[in-house]
């Protein structure tokens, strides 16, 4: 029992004491510290990147869905370029547009047009058909402008902890605004290449 009572007196002493280093302490907590900021700040980077990938997908549909003219090539590399701007992560792009018809009588979806930009293949009359849950009702005839982009998030800080693998996956759909149909006269590859991310301008 005295031994007992020995420690309980030592815990008691010990719990009264405020004397302590600065130093010791400053070498406990710094790590703690750095890793809270730095892991703070790449989850809000991410999310932020992530809104910033979601808003672009929508704003490359949008700009097709108001198009008049044929959509050429050359149409498409600017979008592309659009979009890396307003990404702006310093990582490879990726986006495959779509346009999709509806038939009742056949029950089915058919490939109007199709382009594509490092994605490696894309969805043709014979495939499409894997993508009938995703797709949302269509009336007879209608036509929907499927955008589809992916870029691969690079955190600001190398954190081992944090995956550094991981992509934003966007698939984004809308209907032509002024026509029924979307006039098309691109190539299955806009992008013969992979096209380098884009640098924004600095002002000067």
């Amino acid at each position: 029992m005295a031994i007992f009572s020995k420690f309980r007196g030592f815990l008691r002493r010990a719990n009264r004491d405020e004397r302590g280093s600065l130093t010791v302490e400053y070498v406990l907590i710094f790590p703690l510290l750095v890793w809270t900021v730095t892991g703070t700040y790449s989850f809000f980077d991410g999310f932020r990147q992530s809104a910033a990938n979601l808003k672009a997908s929508y704003t490359i549909g949008d700009l097709i869905s108001r198009e008049a003219y044929s959509l050429t090539d050359t149409y498409f590399q600017s979008l592309y370029i659009l979009m890396h701007r307003m990404v702006d992560n310093g990582s490879q792009l990726e986006m495959r547009v779509t346009v999709i018809r509806y038939d009742e009588d056949d029950k089915r979806h058919y490939v109007m047009g199709n382009t594509r930009c490092g994605f490696t293949a894309n969805w043709e009359n014979a495939n499409i058909k894997q993508l009938k849950d995703s797709l949302p009702p269509m009336p007879d005839q209608d036509t929907l402008i499927l955008v589809e982009t992916r870029n691969k998030y690079v955190p600001t800080f190398n954190i081992s902890w944090l995956a550094d693998d991981y992509t934003f996956d966007n698939f984004v759909f809308t209907r032509p605004r002024f026509n029924d149909k979307v006039a098309w006269a691109a190539s299955d590859e806009f992008c013969q290449q992979n096209v380098e991310p884009v640098q924004t301008a600095s002002p000067t």
